[in-house]
């Protein structure tokens, strides 16, 4: 037997509603509506009570105040208690059964008039009255709730995950609205709204689970991001991405937006590997491939500009997991496409230059925030004797900017726009030089480096004048910064202090 009696929809999605609502009525369920909903229900010749006749009170307010009156929030938050039957019997307020509500569309056309409040209050009243009334917030549910009603199946492990569907409904709603109004970038109370795009098939292992989420618009979050893509990428082909795909594709991503000139950044670990500045795409390719070819097995291709065929044609000589870019001509889709299994993404440049400036890092039982890192440098200083030349400057801030994406401690060996070796994530900045230099293919006399945080001792500097290094960049501000300069000084290098480091953790 059915004891869904009453019913009320007030939806601004109205995805699905008007199915929902004759079926409802099948049932015998009467549905209670407000303005909007009302008059899109009954031009479909539904029959519905408006909330006015409930409450004996007009709309006012421009439709801003409607639902907020005793008999309609006495209705669903009443339990079925005597006391609660005899109040209702008493004021003669109508019990509610079903409460249908999704919000005015906030996120995605933010504004004050677009903040609801009623809509929030009645879910809300719905979902702590669980046991005895249904929060209804996702067009997903409506086919189940109506086959339970048929089959009077209405269990409290229904109500009470309806009830958490709401509530997390309204927490992300308010999130929204939250960021909205945030002006300062570090308040005392930080609410992130996030929606899941969908399940991973496992986590950074296979033995752990994962799902990835998108967070919603708003000054905290990335925006112009596609419904249904998370970020902004878009996958044209290829296997699902893995929980490791989406970290390397986005270290790799980030990277190449750095740069104005055709730039290719190939990353393993969400370390690159290999990163070219060219006149063209396949140049940059190409160049980034020389630095490590044998790391570059498996790992994750980015661009910052069009894709060609030509470029496809080498990128498909060796395994490859991901490539991400802008867009693609048709002769390199048709090429990729004979790799089945490649992940082939696009991406807007303009998703990660627009995007928060916030980022969050997971500890046990907390989060870490800081602002990103997007700068390089503000300004430099010439510390040695010998002053690097023009060339040797535009070689040095892409050899530091390339420094930024690679974990410390970080080595990057250059020549022109190429880096030639990189040393990664290593607990003394000599170690990652001696591996930077392990993975050069030749020694070279007119070299670079970049190191993201100062020298401690002048060991970096004398190893790098073996290997034929010119010019150094390096923050600078170590207790024995003086040492290091005399060592530039002796083996004719130039250096420059750029009073800014970057740390990648």
């Amino acid at each position: 037997m059915n004891d869904m009696k009453t019913a009320l929809i007030s939806v601004s999605d109205k995805t699905g509603i008007i199915e929902f609502a004759k079926n409802l009525k099948k049932s015998d369920v009467k549905i209670i509506s407000t303005g909007g909903t009302a008059k899109f229900l009954k031009k479909a010749k539904i029959p519905v009570i408006s909330v006015e006749e409930i409450t004996g009170f007009p709309e006012i307010l421009d439709g801003r105040v409607k639902t907020l009156h005793p008999k309609i929030h006495a209705g669903i938050l009443a339990k079925k208690t005597k006391q609660h039957i005899d109040e209702l019997k008493k004021y003669k307020i109508r019990a509610i059964d079903i409460v249908v509500v999704n919000l005015y569309p906030f996120e995605e056309k933010p504004s004050i008039e677009n903040i609801d409040i009623g809509g929030v209050a009645m879910l809300r009243a719905a979902a702590k009255n669980f046991e005895n009334v249904l929060a209804v917030c996702d067009p997903n549910d409506y086919f189940n709730i109506i086959d339970n009603i048929k089959s009077s199946k209405i269990d409290f492990a229904f109500r009470k995950k309806l009830a958490a569907k709401a509530f997390s409904h309204t927490s992300y709603y308010d999130s929204l609205i939250a960021g909205y109004f945030t002006e300062e970038p570090f308040p005392e109370k930080i609410t992130v709204g996030l929606k899941k795009s969908s399940n991973l098939r496992y986590g950074e292992n296979p033995h752990q689970k994962a799902a990835i989420y998108q967070m919603g618009s708003g000054k905290w979050r990335p925006t112009e991001v596609p419904v249904g893509e998370v970020g902004s990428e878009k996958q044209l082909q290829g296997k699902e991405l893995s929980y490791n795909n989406y970290l390397d594709t986005d270290a790799a991503f980030n990277l190449v937006t750095e740069f104005q000139n055709p730039t290719c950044a190939i990353v393993k670990h969400s370390n690159p590997c290999g990163v070219a500045s060219a006149k063209n795409i396949f140049d940059a390719y190409k160049n980034a491939l020389a630095c490590d070819p044998v790391s570059a097995f498996g790992g994750i291709v980015a661009f910052n500009e069009i894709v060609d065929g030509k470029t496809a044609k080498e990128i498909i000589k060796i395994f490859t997991e991901c490539v991400i870019a802008p867009s693609y001509t048709k002769d390199a889709l048709k090429i990729f496409s004979q790799k089945q299994n490649l992940r082939v993404l696009t991406i807007h440049v303009s998703a990660y230059t627009n995007s928060s400036k916030t980022e969050f890092r997971s500890i046990s039982n907390g989060f870490l925030v800081q602002e990103k890192d997007t700068k390089i440098f503000d300004k430099i200083k010439i510390v040695t004797k010998i002053k690097p030349t023009k060339q040797q400057l535009d070689s040095l801030k892409f050899a530091f900017t390339v420094a930024k994406y690679v974990k410390s401690n970080a080595i990057v060996l250059v020549k022109d726009t190429q880096t030639v070796g990189i040393g990664a994530g290593q607990m003394s900045r000599i170690d990652s030089l001696k591996i930077a230099k392990m993975k050069m293919q030749s020694i070279n006399n007119s070299l670079v480096l970049a190191s993201d945080a100062f020298f401690p001792f002048r060991d970096v500097v004398d190893e790098a004048a073996k290997i034929g290094v010119k010019a150094i960049i390096q923050p600078g501000g170590s207790l024995k910064d003086s040492e290091s300069i005399n060592a530039c000084n002796g083996h004719k290098i130039s250096m420059v202090f750029t009073g800014m480091r970057h740390f990648r953790h």
